[in-house]
């Protein structure tokens, strides 16, 4: 797959994830791919498989009060892998998000086949989500 094929494959994750939209998004994902969470907080660690990386991006929904708002930066592509630039704020029972992120991205036969999350403040985050 083109390099500018890839970077709209992550694009159109980025829309879909932003509108709450979990069908579209989940047609990204290879049945078998695998997101990682950084930190040590209760969502930190491997998500295996489409279905588990669903439910954690519903988690997020879910522990942000739906206050979670991600705003795409920048993104970059290559062959097979793609970086996202991002910044995350969410305002939930008197706590505050906000860090800035960068996510990276293996794709395969256009379809995302891993993610990891990678953010300027991993403490901040392992708190909010608690």
């Amino acid at each position: 797959m083109a390099t500018e094929e890839n970077v709209e494959l992550v694009r159109r994750g980025y829309e879909a994830f932003i509108a709450g939209d979990l069908a579209t998004l989940g047609e990204l994902f290879t049945d078998d791919a695998v997101w990682h969470v950084a930190g040590g907080g209760v969502l930190s660690g491997a998500k295996e498989g489409r279905d588990a990386i669903l439910a954690y991006f519903g988690e997020l929904g879910t522990r942000s009060g739906g206050s979670l708002n991600v705003a795409l930066d920048e993104v970059f592509g290559g062959e097979t892998r793609v970086v996202a630039l991002q910044h995350n704020h969410a305002e939930n029972n008197g706590k505050t998000l906000d860090t800035d992120g960068a996510l990276a991205f293996k794709v395969s036969n256009g379809k995302i086949t891993e993610g990891r999350e990678f953010f300027d403040n991993t403490a901040n985050g392992d708190a909010f989500w608690e």
